[in-house]
């Protein structure tokens, strides 16, 4: 029977190492030699001919041992294509001899010869998932568990696969070692303790991410193919198919891979995954196909807007960078609404959620938590929390559930004894002092509320669309999704580039030619994850068109 290890940890064989040979480069290692050090970017793959290659966690009080790789074995996890900082260390016990592959190299292997691709990304997939569940510790988080600072800290790296170590200072008898040894007060954080115990002090989302090595190095007046902006599964599913079909393409995303579907707890109707896939895992898998081929992910950048120069469109980010390309994607996808009731804003993150991830249930043990929304990403937030909640409320302002969400959906809800669905209900007003305490209900009709205790609030009230970096420049809808194809007009700023163009805009492109637009930010589109996907690769296709006319 083939276990975890066995898939983690194989041996290549002979005529496996023989086709890698004039790939790569031949090394004679000393006894002790470092191949890398943890927190290193851009790693070499390495093949061991002889010898032995210990891999080691630094990360704890004591380096732990994680494998050690013999002739035949070879290095390195996801983070060899990602080009994220590797989380582990590498170096020889004794001499030996090693086949170096550059990280081009490997990614020219994994296009070239599937049967040894293969094995390798499912080894490093495995090894990532392994040394997750066998105490690696990464960076520490350090904070309270009603901070919307530390929230937001953990979310990033939640959705970002950033490996942490939570310690809530309230609960963790760990909090105030640490907080003594740094001479950091409770009030004072949330901090983070870097792989090497770096401190950094209530960091910004841009600086954390700096100091993971998670933005793509843009050169100077380098210019891309595509922009995809938005790495949902629309703009993961389009940097998949433009880097394999050897376009340049960069992946600009604000907050987390995965866009909302990488917050589901499981999605059940995308095809071929019967028993399911989680959103998270989903995402994790789309960002490894997509940078195999090549492509860069870099976040979090937001696009603030978009322009043009000459016969290219310019991307300007939230830093000032401007990011020049032939053709952009736009797939920036759409933010759950808000309630419009007073003290909401304050209590996000300490207490109202728009995602139901692991992080949030783990908040809710024994708890009673409220769950506003009729649609599919309220059912499965309602049953995955019913799992870890001593009761879950959804509230719904019709009076069936089934309107809204799949039926399959509305059975299990039913189903499930400890949810209860409150009809013809609306939230009236939310009471907390820093935290969340409480929820008031309001029926139609009826003129006493109810109020629930509560320390969790979750909204999946429908979506609006992230196109304010697009005004003046794109035609939208009165609601602001995108216009594509015979749906723009086809007027106004850009009536002397279709002159220029020639042509009608294909039917995944806005009112300005080269711009197209996928997903949920687009006008009509379908708002489901196989829709996604779909418009996604189609669109590399009127990608491939308008450089190619344009040539």
């Amino acid at each position: 029977m083939i276990t975890d290890h066995d898939i983690a940890f194989p041996t290549l064989t002979a005529a496996q190492i023989d086709a890698l040979r004039p790939r790569g480069t031949l090394r004679h290692v000393s006894a002790g030699e470092t191949l890398w050090e943890e927190g290193a970017r851009g790693m070499a793959f390495f093949v061991v001919l002889e010898g032995e290659m210990e891999i080691v966690d630094p990360s704890g009080d004591e380096v732990r041992r994680i494998t050690v790789h013999r002739p035949g074995e070879f290095s390195g996890d996801v983070d060899m294509l990602s080009g994220r900082s590797s989380l582990v260390r590498a170096q020889m016990l004794g001499p030996g001899q090693v086949l170096e592959l550059d990280s081009d190299g490997l990614r020219r292997v994994i296009r070239e010869i599937p049967e040894i691709s293969e094995m390798l990304l499912r080894a490093f997939l495995m090894r990532r998932r392994l040394l997750l569940s066998d105490g690696y510790r990464g960076m520490q988080i350090i904070g309270s568990r009603f901070s919307p600072q530390a929230h937001a800290i953990r979310e990033f790296c939640s959705r970002n696969n950033i490996p942490f170590t939570w310690v809530d200072v309230e609960q963790d008898p760990l909090a105030e070692e640490l907080l003594c040894r740094f001479h950091v007060l409770p009030e004072q954080t949330p901090i983070v303790v870097g792989r090497g115990g770096e401190l950094l002090a209530n960091p910004s989302i841009p600086e954390l991410a700096h100091y993971m090595g998670l933005e793509a190095h843009v050169a100077e007046g380098e210019v891309f193919d595509l922009v995809v902006v938005g790495a949902g599964p629309a703009g993961l599913a389009a940097a998949v198919y433009a880097a394999s079909e050897g376009l340049r393409v960069l992946t600009v995303e604000g907050e987390g891979v995965g866009g909302q579907a990488g917050t589901s707890s499981r999605i059940e109707n995308y095809l071929g995954f019967p028993a399911g896939i989680s959103g998270p895992e989903l995402a994790r898998n789309a960002l490894l196909q997509a940078q195999k081929f090549g492509a860069r992910i870099s976040v979090p950048q937001k696009a603030v807007r978009l322009g043009t120069q000459g016969g290219l469109r310019v991307v300007t980010l939230d830093d000032g960078s401007r990011l020049i390309t032939r053709c952009v994607l736009v797939a920036s996808g759409a933010e759950y609404r808000t309630l419009g009731i007073p003290n909401l804003r304050q209590l996000e993150g300490a207490g109202v959620y728009y995602a139901a991830t692991e992080m949030e249930a783990r908040l809710c043990g024994g708890e009673e938590v409220v769950i506003v929304g009729g649609g599919n990403s309220a059912g499965q937030a309602a049953m995955y929390l019913s799992r870890h909640a001593a009761r879950v409320n959804v509230v719904i302002r019709g009076d069936d559930l089934g309107k809204g969400m799949s039926r399959y959906l509305v059975d299990r809800v039913e189903r499930t004894p400890n949810i209860t669905v409150h009809q013809a209900c609306e939230v009236s007003a939310v009471d907390g002092d820093g935290t969340l305490r409480e929820v008031r209900l309001r029926y139609a009709g009826v003129d006493e509320e109810k109020v629930i205790p509560t320390r969790a609030l979750f909204l999946f009230i429908g979506a609006q669309p992230r196109t304010a970096w697009l005004s003046g420049c794109v035609e939208l809808d009165r609601t602001g999704f995108v216009l594509t194809g015979e749906e723009t007009r086809r007027d106004g700023l850009s009536v002397d580039a279709w002159k220029e163009a020639a042509r009608a805009p294909y039917f995944l492109e806005t009112s300005l030619p080269g711009v197209f637009a996928a997903g949920d930010v687009r006008a009509g589109s379908v708002k489901r994850v196989a829709s996604a996907v779909g418009e996604g690769s189609m669109a590399i296709s009127f990608v491939h068109a308008h450089i190619g006319a344009a040539v």
